[in-house]
């Protein structure tokens, strides 16, 4: 049977190396420091679905240029700045 990750071929020997892996057991901090985004703060962040109109997302969009910054980003300072906090 061929068996394939992300469209590469895995062979016998590799599954067998994670089997290993897997029963001998992960560290979870190496595993937190390898996959994922780092946290934004002591608690898992929130998404929070937001509907803007195409002139509010262009605006946006522009000031993040402006400043260097992406649009979670833009948002963030934006929300930070109205709401007072750091």
């Amino acid at each position: 049977m061929k068996r394939t990750m992300q469209g590469r071929d895995v062979d016998e020997s590799q599954v067998d190396q994670w089997v290993d892996e897997a029963e001998t057991g992960y560290d979870v901090e190496t595993l937190r420091a390898r996959w994922g985004r780092a946290p934004r703060g002591s608690a898992a962040a929130q998404v929070i679905p937001v509907r803007l109109t195409a002139e509010e997302l262009a605006a946006v969009m522009a000031r993040a240029e402006k400043e260097g910054l992406n649009r979670s980003e833009a948002i963030r300072a934006a929300l930070s700045s109205w709401a007072h906090v750091a």
